[in-house]
């Protein structure tokens, strides 16, 4: 099981749904290398860790980068969350996905108190730089696709309430817990 160590001094705020960095396309990073994108890395796990975040992406934090980092462990938020170590991801892109589409609750660091009944691809696969700019290409599925998704989602300047297509499938953190969470044992 991985287990976060606490650097929350280098935690960063989380920018909130009406700032205007959540809608902008973010801008290619140039430089893996640079000190100032390796220290962005290090302060996206930190906010993710503090916020109990299982992923984040840059503009999340007021940056406009192409950069997302994927962190899936339990918590109250996702109980049922798969262990997956920090995970930058650089400039990535999905290649291809999937036929199977699966609706599922999400949540966001940005949107907070609310969650939406959202449609995503099963698996997708993806291409991307690590933090050593090394190109890397796997196949993501179930929970770890859909963070993936929802993360390259604030990529290209959209959150998730821009997939719901019925308002009757948005709820609030305290009723999902409620009703979803605790009378559900599967979740």
């Amino acid at each position: 099981m991985f287990i976060f160590k606490k650097r929350f001094s280098s935690a960063l705020e989380i920018a909130q749904l009406g700032n205007p960095v959540l809608r902008q396309k973010a801008a290619l990073v140039a430089n893996v290398q640079d000190e100032a994108i390796q220290h962005l890395i290090n302060q996206l796990i930190a906010t993710a860790e503090k916020y109990k975040g299982v992923g984040i992406a840059a503009p999340q934090a007021g940056q406009s980068h192409r950069l997302l980092i994927i962190a899936s462990y339990p918590s109250e938020r996702y109980p049922h969350a798969p262990n997956m170590a920090p995970t930058p991801m650089i400039n990535p892109s999905i290649i291809d996905h999937s036929k199977e589409i699966e609706k599922d609750w999400e949540g966001c660091l940005s949107i907070p108190g609310i969650r939406g009944l959202i449609p995503r691809y099963q698996s997708v696969e993806v291409e991307y730089l690590d933090r050593s700019g090394y190109g890397r290409k796997q196949i993501l599925s179930g929970f770890i696709a859909r963070i993936f998704q929802h993360e390259y989602d604030h990529l290209e300047g959209k959150v998730f309430l821009d997939r719901i297509a019925n308002t009757q499938e948005i709820m609030t953190e305290f009723e999902y817990q409620k009703q979803i969470v605790r009378q559900d044992g599967t979740r």
